[in-house]
């Protein structure tokens, strides 16, 4: 009799330690999900996993450990990519992040480097202590039918968390929210698998290449500068993105002064101006930072898209800053987070700048600093890097319009935005608006002192900003009335501004109804009257066919050779 127990125990302890073992890993993983639903999800991948890995194996404490272990380190992977790096854990990164920055991001962590070495070594004897001590399943099977039996029951349960992923299967609604929502939530693991699917890219309808030959091949060869002059004497050009920034005084209820900045308004050194259409509401900067820099809305991609810096980034062939080095720009980048944020170093450098700055590096406090911090800062590394006889590209993203808007209260904002200034809003709407023009204000301000710091100045120099999209006010600006005209009302929820100056005279601009933010690269080429590479020879003549538009051109076909011609002739994507 006391051999029983001890029996037992030789017989099931491996498989009662796994199972133990796998539901500690659903503990950790699944059930941290904020909801029940994603709870749900997560523990129904962990499933089919354990019985793809059973029946691959043939060993069910070895499948029991491993699928609990993989997901374990899923959620060990993404917590500290969030913790280090302020960013999810895509699929993505195990295909190009890991191969391209992995050991530098280490390098700035080394007690991760210990930690790594550990795993290295603890994981591969657990996982043979495992093996060694598990029992064999199908073992009473001839090994033909025990084969067939493994690929069988392996492939019908790869066929189970295949329809767990897909978009329309029972856990649709777990995909059913917009990107920024699968990008800043706690729901980590989910997201993770969600964005398998959200994150294919899909290439546009394109039109006949003959076709495209016809339409586009006169803009095969580029197009000289107006004015030839050598490369030395080329204009500096500086970019800014204004986050969440649009101009508030097309909104009918904001009819006072504080509505009407300077950031806005023409002078005599203005170029072009007008409302920009852009391809994202409320959020997803990133996606118009991909825009503005290669010409390219992200959304005829389909909706991989909405994940430029990862997916479509690597793919990049030509882009504003690829053409400026190649005619003897320094291209650099003032970026206002950790430069691993949302991929961001890795997809700078694959849009094509020689040198990336992160707040780290400029010594800011990221997400927290105003406009006038980033152009002091832009300021200093433009004047540390700047050399006789080489002009400079310098794009600057700023972060002072992020969201939220109404964490504080009216009174808590400086004179005069900390009281009702709109009359006749709600009390939520106020609290958004007053502190959104609380902040346009400071980076009217800075936008001054940074056209002071280069346009004032006998350097040539084009100076950009734009804002990337509006800000939602937690989806109360949509209901806004605004005066747009008619023809505008339609794009009325994704209409932002551009303002391009300089301090050497040019050629007059087009101006457009509208502009599409995907075209303001060819813009920016124009302004500074640079050559143009056959790529932006063809954005600008398809923005003078469309009169500022892109995808809503209102010949649809000409679009589709467009890409024909970009895609299939001068592979600006591979």
């Amino acid at each position: 009799m006391s051999r029983s127990p001890l029996r037992f125990l030789r017989k099931c302890g491996p498989w009662l330690c796994a199972a133990g073992f796998f539901v500690f890993c659903i503990d950790m993983t699944a059930l941290r999900e904020p909801a029940m639903l994603q709870q749900v999800f997560v523990i129904a991948l962990m499933v089919c996993a354990f019985g793809m890995l059973l029946f691959a194996f043939a060993r069910p404490a070895t499948a029991l450990v491993v699928s609990g272990g993989l997901f374990l380190a899923l959620n060990f992977l993404s917590v500290l990519k969030l913790r280090y790096l302020d960013s999810p854990l895509m699929p993505s990164d195990f295909v190009y992040y890991l191969r391209s920055s992995l050991l530098e991001t280490l390098g700035h962590y080394p007690h991760l480097w210990m930690l790594s070495l550990g795993v290295g070594v603890a994981v591969p004897l657990a996982l043979w202590a495992v093996w060694r001590w598990d029992r064999r399943m199908l073992a009473h099977l001839s090994p033909s039918r025990a084969l067939v039996t493994r690929i069988g029951g392996a492939a019908l349960w790869a066929l189970a968390f295949w329809v767990c992923l897909l978009p329309t299967g029972p856990f649709a609604e777990v995909h059913a929210r917009n990107t920024w929502e699968k990008l800043s939530d706690d729901a980590q693991i989910t997201n993770f698998f969600v964005n398998f699917s959200d994150s294919d890219v899909q290439m546009p309808a394109m039109g006949d290449e003959a076709v495209a030959e016809q339409e586009w091949g006169a803009t095969a060869a580029g197009e000289p500068a107006a004015v030839p002059r050598s490369p030395d004497s080329y204009p500096d050009i500086v970019q800014v993105l204004e986050e969440s920034t649009f101009d508030p005084s097309n909104f009918s209820q904001c009819n006072i002064p504080e509505c009407r900045v300077g950031l806005f308004k023409p002078d005599a050194r203005t170029r072009a101006t007008g409302p920009m259409r852009v391809h994202t509401f409320g959020g997803g900067t990133w996606v118009s930072e991909f825009a503005t820099l290669t010409g390219l809305p992200q959304d005829i991609f389909g909706p991989g898209g909405m994940y430029a810096p990862y997916v479509l980034a690597p793919h990049v062939q030509d882009s504003l800053p690829r053409q400026l080095q190649r005619l003897g720009y320094l291209t650099i980048a003032i970026y206002p987070t950790n430069g691993s944020f949302l991929n961001g170093r890795n997809a700078y450098t694959a849009y094509g700048f020689d040198r990336f700055y992160d707040a780290a590096q400029l010594g800011l406090d990221e997400w927290e600093e105003s406009d006038a911090q980033m152009f002091a800062a832009a300021k200093r590394v433009y004047d540390q890097v700047k050399k006789p006889g080489q002009p400079v590209f310098v794009a600057i993203l700023t972060l002072a319009q992020h969201g939220p808007h109404d964490t504080d209260p009216i009174s808590a904002l400086p004179r005069p935005f900390n009281k009702g200034l709109l009359k006749g809003l709600p009390p939520a709407a106020s609290v958004n608006f007053n502190t959104y023009l609380s902040r346009l204000h400071d980076s009217d301000a800075a936008m001054r002192t940074l056209e002071h710091d280069f346009l004032d100045r006998a350097q040539p120099t084009v100076l950009v900003h734009f804002g990337d999209h509006q800000p939602s006010f937690n989806g109360l600006i949509r209901a806004m009335p605004r005066s747009w005209p008619a023809a505008l009302v339609p794009y009325q929820d994704y209409l932002t501004y551009y303002m391009i100056k300089s301090n050497v005279p040019g050629a007059p601009l087009p101006r457009y109804p509208v502009l599409d933010i995907a075209l303001l690269p060819s813009m920016v080429l124009q302004a500074a009257d640079l050559p143009t590479d056959p790529y932006f020879s063809a954005a600008i003549a398809l923005r003078t066919r469309c009169h500022g538009l892109y995808t809503d051109c209102a010949q649809p076909e000409l679009v589709k050779s467009y890409h024909a011609w970009v895609f299939e002739r001068l592979h600006v994507y591979q």
